[in-house]
Order: C-alpha cells, then structure tokens, then sequence
C-alpha cells in the first residue's frame, strides 16, 4: 500500500508540475499590455508577446489599447428656450497609461460614460433650439474638454465625443416645417420683387433708347417676329412704321 501511495505521488507531481507550467504561459496580443500584481501588489506592466505568470501568486489584468468607442445613452434635455430634446452620442477613447487605468479606477468604461452623460446634461441645458440644433461639434468639443478635465490621470486618452441624434417633439417639427415653409415664401416674394425692379428699370431705359433711335423700335419688332416662329396658330399683321407716322401726322 505504501508503494502504491509512492507511486501515486511521484505520477502526480509532474502532471501537477506540467499543469502549473502550463496555466502560467500568457500570450498578449499587439493591441494587449498586461498589468501584473504580485501578492496584490503592482510589480509591472507586460508588453505584447509570450509572458509567464505564476499561478495563485501573480494575477494579470489584460488592458485592450485600441482605440474604443462607448454610447451616451439618449437622454432628455430641457434647453434654455424650455424645450424639450432627446440627445445621445458617442465617445472614442483609448487607455494610453494601463496601470493607472486599472489600479485608479474599478471600471474605467462606466465612469467615463457617467461623467460623459453629466457633460452632455450641463452643455445641453444651457443652450437654446437653435444653437443645440447648429452647433453640435461645438457641443462635442465642450463635452470633450469637460470628460478630460475629470478624467484626468486615469490613463485615459479621449480622441472626441460626437452627437448622433437630436430629437424634438412631432407638434414642434411640425411648426418648424410650417415656418421654414413661410421663410422660404417670403425669400421667393423678396427675389421676385427685386427681379420686376430691374425689368422695369432696364426697360425704361430701352425705351428711352428707341425714342432716340427711330430705327431702334424696327430692329425690335422684327426680332419679336422672329421670336413667334412659324406656327399656324400665330396670325401677324405687319404695318410699317412710315405708315404710323403719318396716320399720326393726318391727325393732327
């Protein structure tokens, strides 16, 4: 029975042996570093390659630092002109210091999405329709600013935030519809009007020219005859000019 035991040991320490060897073998990828605690404590960050860590005293934490992008959930905001707007976005980051993403904060990606959405609420609300409608890479570059101020030394690099939707009540696009409707009316009337101002003015002077000119007002119906073109709808009756004049002159 004690050679049995024996023999039972000495087979199971080598494949115990051949297991921990194997379990410590970590592979990191390119885009991967690995920070290492040792007992609990930090004792270094892994570059890309084939790294050991030792079972039950070390632990490593993969750390991903390619560039990432998290939602801002939609969120409805109340602008300064007291409307209300639906408002979501997007944030691309990426973790540039991995120790320091790891061991100062507990979950980095959910703390940067709470200080995004605090940023969008505050910039939001303290603009009107118009300016939240127009301006969303400025409201981006604010949010962007404020998100850096507060995670500033985590490890984190924030490229930008970007708005994705805003969205108004249906009452209240139907309004801006009409109105946009009524500007555009009101730029056809202006452009019309500015339009008949020149023909007007441009014809009188034509006609001050014709009077100086008596061939002037024939060069100009003849070209007005050539205009009709031959069609069998269209009867022209020519009377020549001489002739007008001296109908005119018998009146007198």
């Amino acid at each position: 029975m004690d050679v049995l035991g024996g023999f039972m040991v000495l087979t199971f320490i080598p494949w115990a042996i051949g297991l921990l060897v194997i379990a410590s073998i970590k592979i990191l990828k390119q885009y991967e570093n690995g920070v290492i605690l040792t007992l609990g404590k930090y004792t270094g960050t892994y570059k890309p390659g084939l790294k050991i860590v030792i079972p039950i005293i070390q632990s490593m934490e993969r750390v991903d630092l390619r560039l990432r992008t998290i939602d801002i959930r939609k969120q409805q905001i109340m602008t300064v002109d007291n409307v209300p707007v639906s408002v979501n976005g997007v944030i691309y980051f990426k973790v540039n210091t991995p120790e320091d993403a790891v061991l100062k904060v507990q979950d980095y990606e959910y703390a940067i999405a709470q200080f995004a959405e605090t940023a969008l609420r505050d910039v939001v609300g303290g603009m009107s329709l118009d300016s939240v409608l127009s301006e969303r890479a400025k409201i981006g570059k604010q949010i962007s600013e404020i998100v850096r101020n507060e995670t500033k030394g985590w490890g984190l690099a924030i490229d930008h935030i970007k708005l994705q939707d805003v969205e108004v009540p249906d009452d209240l696009k139907r309004l801006m519809s009409r109105q946009a409707a009524a500007e555009r009316e009101k730029r056809a009337t202006v452009i019309k009007a500015e339009g008949d101002a020149i023909a007007a003015k441009n014809l009188g002077k034509a006609a001050t020219i014709m009077q100086k000119h008596r061939g002037a007002m024939q060069l100009r119906t003849l070209q007005t005859l050539d205009g009709l073109g031959p069609t069998a709808s269209n009867t022209v009756v020519v009377v020549p000019m001489d002739l007008v004049e001296t109908i005119k002159k018998m009146k007198k």
